[in-house]
């Protein structure tokens, strides 16, 4: 009986997201308005009124990333995921039944920057009211029993010894750590070995007790309420955890270096390849230019400078790509592509003279035409969803981005000129600064 009610609510939940997406060129005419204000814990709420569609999705963010780890590596993934194992009263069989019976969705998440922890489910009250409830408890009364921390624990370490087998996941790694060395953006976010060895429950309880707390919560709210549900939802939300916490800016990143080349054996059958520098911050008044000049530089696909110059004109790989992951701190622009062990030297060499030429020279109007035409016609699918809407309201409340940011995005990419995206380029990308990083079998000819 349960599982036939909770299918017929996910089909529900399947039938309105269908819905959302079939009509999304009439739902986002015009872009929505989001709500700003403080809660009665402190903590930031953004919030969007989307009465189309009968669900709310809902989304905490807290500065609590893998920056945060300090010398522990891995204590911020560790932290968030333990929270739907287990709380005083529920283990995380019971957790998962809980949202599986209304038919919600959880989910949560940790990168350098952020740890969030998402909700979605109907509106009705009969499956809202339980799934919020299972939602708060899950947030604010983890248990972090030593048993499950020493299953998955286990489970972290088998991922740990998996990725030195990854070549993807060896040079992400060592990218960063060349990349922001001495910076709390250089460890990777599923930690070490090492680190995972000796975490204890103890470091667990005092990094969710300083992070996850009121004052350190941005609140996303996208669905079928008003204003006054909306305000009544987020002082429920986090009504139950500590009040307030003063945490360290996390520090700009200072990078000087000079071009460097770092290559990593490994037995793969080709040469992995990543390059780039940190490029910017969010929020930065050149975003738009560095943005829509990653679109044309390698960020498109077919047709980009990077991919015709490496696959296209000389067939060195399969895929070549660039893009820019901009952070609370300077985040990098990365140049990545897999080529054969022989070819290596040579898919470096067109990679650095496409880029020079790129950091010279800028777009040409047709091309600069065209990807502004790409990113404008392509925005309102962007924002079509309640979940994809949700991705940047979360993304404008935590980095206080402005709040007519959606409203003013399309008129900023179609104001951007050639010159902006050379001068942004050539301001931030350095290249003899560039990192270098490849894994791969060294070249016998070498």
């Amino acid at each position: 009986m349960t599982s036939l009610l909770t299918h017929k609510i996910k089909s529900l939940l399947a039938i309105v997201a269908t819905v959302a997406l079939a009509s999304y060129a009439q739902l986002a005419q015009a872009t929505p308005e989001i709500q700003h204000w403080q809660n009665e814990h402190g903590s930031k709420v953004y919030f969007v009124a989307a009465p189309e569609l009968p669900m709310i999705d809902i989304r905490i963010t807290f500065d609590a990333g893998s920056a945060r780890d300090r010398d522990i590596p891995g204590l911020a993934l560790m932290t968030n995921g333990l929270l739907a194992e287990g709380t005083s009263k529920l283990d995380a069989d019971a957790i998962a039944e809980s949202f599986e019976n209304v038919g919600a969705n959880f989910d949560n998440s940790v990168d350098r920057d952020s740890a969030t922890i998402s909700l979605r489910s109907l509106t009705d009250e009969k499956w809202f009211e339980p799934a919020l409830e299972t939602f708060i408890t899950v947030l604010s009364d983890p248990s972090f029993s030593e048993t499950v921390l020493e299953r998955e624990r286990q489970r972290a370490l088998i991922a740990l010894r998996g990725q030195k087998q990854s070549p993807q996941s060896i040079i992400g790694n060592a990218f960063y750590k060349n990349l922001y060395a001495g910076h709390a953006y250089a460890a990777p976010t599923l930690g070490y070995e090492k680190s995972m060895k000796a975490m204890t429950r103890a470091n667990i309880q005092l990094f969710y007790q300083r992070h996850y707390v009121a004052s350190n919560a941005t609140i996303a709210i996208v669905g079928d309420l008003d204003r006054k549900g909306a305000v009544a939802l987020a002082n429920r939300l986090t009504a139950k955890l500590g009040k307030e916490e003063k945490l360290s800016r996390i520090d700009a990143v200072n990078y000087s270096s000079a071009k460097k080349r770092v290559h990593i054996e490994h037995p793969s059958t080709q040469t992995h390849i990543m390059v780039g520098m940190p490029s910017h911050a969010r929020g930065d008044k050149d975003h738009f230019a560095l943005f829509l000049g990653n679109h044309i530089l390698g960020g498109s696909g077919f047709g980009s400078h990077i991919t015709k110059a490496i696959r296209e004109d000389r067939g060195l790989a399969y895929s070549a790509y660039s893009y820019i992951a901009a952070m609370r701190a300077e985040g990098p622009l990365v140049i990545g592509l897999q080529t054969s062990t022989n070819q290596t030297d040579e898919a470096l060499q067109v990679l650095h003279d496409t880029l020079a030429a790129f950091l010279k020279n800028g777009p040409n109007e047709k091309e600069l035409i065209a990807a502004k035409q790409d990113i404008i016609n392509g925005f309102p699918l962007r924002i079509a969803s309640n979940s994809s809407l949700l991705d940047y309201v979360s993304l404008i409340g935590f980095y206080g981005l402005p709040l007519d940011y959606l409203d003013s995005f399309t008129d900023k990419i179609d104001k951007v000129s050639k010159e902006n995206v050379r001068n942004a380029f050539a301001k931030r990308i350095k290249l003899d600064q560039l990192l270098t990083v490849t894994v791969g079998q060294s070249n016998p000819e070498q």
